[in-house]
């Protein structure tokens, strides 16, 4: 039976490695990216969705992995350092708690569905000084997942995180590099930070396969280091 699934952020990095891991399953994908839509746009997510179930029919999966990862630096004037906490907050977080509602709301008319939601390390380690928005916009999307998962899992409605470590991504490649690189690697007992491919293995798996007893679940991929 075809599965079809809504993905954001899959231009590159572990967007586009769960696009190419989903390929070799019997799905039918919508793969969406920032030329889609400005997720910092309120309007966007309900735009996107109603494209997917044009596009597709109907939704069994939802996949949330559109994110940014802009500094904020402590010492910004305030209005430029609220601007960022906005919008790191719209774009990480809000936008995909409209995606998630909507999905719900499907998922309800249709007996189940399955929500999975790409987080971070950082929601529960934290993050550098110039990055607060973004830990606190991935722990807030654990905590939604979480919720989604107590209160429908009577409803058929299946929800799990995914929190990666580093990932060899653009984004991360940055961050190494400004952060000093080997001195953030050696915090790694693996020795390396995590391939996309490793991240989209388990995306396949919460997407797919998981069992439903999983739901409520967050699974790390960090090297071991951060260890709950």
């Amino acid at each position: 039976m075809t599965t079809n699934i809504l993905l954001t952020g899959a231009s590159r990095g572990i967007g586009a490695a769960i696009a190419k891991r989903l390929d070799a399953e019997d799905v039918r994908l919508l793969a969406l990216s920032s030329k889609d839509g400005d997720l910092d746009d309120p309007a966007t997510p309900k735009r996107l969705w109603d494209r997917a179930l044009a596009e597709l029919g109907s939704v069994d999966v939802l996949i949330n992995n559109a994110g940014i990862f802009d500094a904020t630096p402590l010492d910004l004037p305030d209005d430029e350092w609220l601007a960022g906490w906005e919008r790191t907050m719209r774009v990480n977080l809000t936008a995909s708690a409209q995606l998630c509602r909507f999905a719900v709301q499907h998922f309800l008319t249709r007996g189940g569905g399955r929500i999975v939601n790409i987080a971070s390390r950082a929601a529960y380690r934290g993050d550098s000084p110039a990055h607060w928005h973004y830990a606190a916009s991935k722990a807030g999307m654990v905590a939604m997942t979480k919720t989604i998962a107590r209160g429908y899992a009577g409803d058929g409605v299946l929800a799990l995180t995914i929190c990666p470590g580093f990932t060899m991504t653009g984004m991360a490649e940055d961050y190494l590099a400004s952060r000093g690189g080997d001195k953030l690697l050696a915090d790694i007992p693996l020795g390396k930070v995590a391939d996309p491919a490793e991240v989209a293995e388990v995306a396949a798996f919460a997407a797919l396969h998981a069992p439903p007893s999983m739901t409520g679940a967050v699974l790390d991929i960090n090297g071991a280091s951060y260890v709950r």
